[in-house]
């Protein structure tokens, strides 16, 4: 009786050990496919200011010329990287529809060349799948000789639908550094 008990236990501690190999399997299945999903859901929605990238069929829409937007420009950059990088204007007022261009000035702080990448962000979320970069130093990546700056050109265009009650977009870079020199 006591080995039929016991036999009984350790049949139930196996099945209890390999289901929770099985949850801990999947919750990490589930953590890994939650980046790509996220990437995707962003992408689509506009959601954390994802903006989706280039537009590469620029197709004419009417300027609406009886409404301005004021676009704010931001630069950050991340957590002790050796680059100089701010917008060369801090906002526009712009008539949707219509295409503005601005720059942004970036310079190589350092002794050795180093290549950066720009991260966009729009804000409010919403207006994200309104605003349409044509042209972004954010879509490739910027390599700079050791001490070099340059001026880069974003050229862009709000779309005019853009709700009416959003006055006001905030387009950010984050300037990161993504080579492996110095770290």
């Amino acid at each position: 009786m006591i080995g039929t008990h016991q036999e009984t236990r350790t049949a139930a501690n196996r099945r209890l050990v390999r289901r929770l190999l099985l949850l801990t399997a999947g919750m990490f299945a589930f953590g890994f496919l939650m980046i790509p999903f996220y990437d995707v859901l962003c992408k689509i929605t506009g959601l954390n200011g994802k903006t989706g990238g280039r537009v590469t069929v620029v197709e004419p829409v009417k300027v609406d010329e009886s409404r301005t937007v004021t676009v704010e420009f931001v630069a950050s950059l991340n957590l002790g990287a050796p680059w100089e990088f701010a917008p060369k204007v801090a906002r526009m007022q712009v008539h949707p529809g219509q295409f503005y261009q601005t720059q942004f000035w970036a310079k190589n702080l350092a002794d050795q060349p180093m290549t950066g990448q720009a991260i966009p962000s729009v804000s409010p979320g919403l207006a994200a799948s309104h605003f349409q970069k044509i042209e972004c130093f954010c879509f490739n990546r910027q390599l700079f000789k050791a001490g070099e700056g340059r001026d880069m050109p974003v050229t862009f265009r709000i779309d005019p639908d853009l709700p009416a009650d959003v006055r006001t977009v905030t387009l950010s870079y984050t300037f990161f550094r993504i080579d492996n020199a110095g770290s």
